[in-house]
């Protein structure tokens, strides 16, 4: 009977041991299977963690430098100008501060200099953060919709400690007048920038003004206030009003103490160009932040002109260590009063005008509207209106 049963028993044998092979095998698909998914997973985590890390980087080139925080890049728009330019032309960085406020000021100074460049320029807008939808959506909805910017949140607790709020002192609230002294941090991977405030337009090509000469060891270059052509035909006999006694008390000891002329002729800072090298290596930040955290403690600044606390810092850390621009770049004083103080040949010869003073262009009373409104766009949102008279409005048919 054993040996009767023998072969049915090997069979038996076989079907279990193919059985067990089937089995051992979905076993090992179902291994290898497991083994690719967490492959895939890792590999995945992986990619998120460098691409993550990546971002963290590039977040840091741009607030780091000397440690700062508080300015954070928005967005990016890379998309060159239709007319523009290989990759072989240097880039030309141009730094421009925006308020709600006068964000018409500064679209139109964009346009301005767009229209009137064939070089590779690209924006670096700096504006709060409640204004950088608005500013989007008037960039993305104009002719202005194929220029480079990258728009720049300036965090306002970057000043505390650093200023003082007077209702004497007009820029003590409105932080983003001292962008400018953060422009190795809004620029980071440039060796040069050129800063110019939103009350302007730009009537030559910006190459020009880029390619400012600097002499060895100078971190920028101003316009003079005393030999400009816009001293010399609008204040004439201002006195001290554009000497540096003008802007430093002269009566406080730690002023005294620098050494420094009080007749010394002061310069414009609406308008210069940078050597960011430079002004890393002399830690000019560092330097400017110091005189403003002495000023909130002692009172350094005179009260001749008690609108401006961002020019004191800056003429003593530049104290004879500046060098000049073509004085036809920064045509100032447009804003100095509703009349017209220029010849219309001498405004068409100006490479760029400045509306520096209480009367702007896009006010109630300025002088030279018209050339100012050539470059204005309309906001398309409708919050940003022109100023205009009355009377002005119904005269036109």
């Amino acid at each position: 009977m054993y040996n009767a049963w023998f072969p049915n028993d090997s069979y038996a044998k076989g079907l279990i041991t193919n059985i067990y092979i089937r089995q051992k095998r979905k076993m090992s698909f179902r291994k290898v299977n497991i083994i690719i998914l967490v492959l895939a997973v890792a590999l995945f985590l992986l990619v998120l963690h460098h691409n993550f890390l990546g971002l963290s980087s590039l977040l840091r080139n741009e607030v780091s430098d000397s440690g700062i925080v508080g300015l954070q890049p928005v967005d990016f728009v890379p998309n060159a100008p239709q007319h523009a330019v290989d990759g072989r032309q240097e880039e030309i960085p141009v730094v421009i501060a925006a308020s709600e406020d006068r964000l018409g000021g500064a679209i139109a100074a964009i346009n301005s200099i767009q229209h009137n460049t064939r070089s590779n320029v690209i924006f670096y807008i700096v504006t709060l953060n409640g204004t950088a939808d608005h500013l989007r959506s008037w960039l993305s909805s104009s002719t202005l919709k194929s220029i480079r910017y990258k728009i720049v949140n300036f965090d306002a607790k970057l000043l505390e400690g650093k200023v003082k709020e007077d209702p004497d002192q007009g820029e003590s609230m409105k932080p983003l007048t001292f962008a400018r002294f953060y422009l190795p941090i809004l620029v980071p991977s440039a060796k040069k920038a050129i800063y110019m405030d939103d009350d302007v337009i730009v009537q030559g090509d910006i190459l020009a003004l880029y390619n400012t000469p600097l002499k060895p060891g100078h971190a920028a270059a101003f316009s003079e206030d005393c030999d400009s052509s816009s001293t010399k035909v609008v204040i004439r006999g201002a006195g001290n009003q554009y000497n540096y006694i003008g802007y430093l008390d002269y009566k406080k000891e730690r002023i005294r103490k620098l050494f420094m002329k009080a007749s010394t002729c002061s310069f414009n800072p609406g308008v210069f160009v940078a050597n960011l090298t430079e002004w890393k290596r002399q830690n000019i930040t560092n330097q400017l932040e110091k005189w403003m955290k002495l000023n909130v403690e002692e009172g350094l600044y005179s009260r001749t002109l008690a609108g401006s606390i961002t020019t004191p810092p800056l003429l003593i850390v530049f104290y004879q260590q500046h060098s000049t621009i073509d004085p036809m770049w920064n045509v100032r004083h447009l804003g100095s009063s509703a009349g017209k103080r220029y010849s219309p040949q001498f405004v068409k010869a100006a490479k760029l005008l400045h509306w520096n003073g209480h009367f702007k262009p896009w006010g109630r009373t300025a002088s030279y509207t018209d050339v100012w409104e050539k470059w204005y766009i309309p906001d398309p949102t409708g919050k940003f209106s022109l100023i205009r008279r009355h009377v002005e409005i119904s005269n036109i048919k």
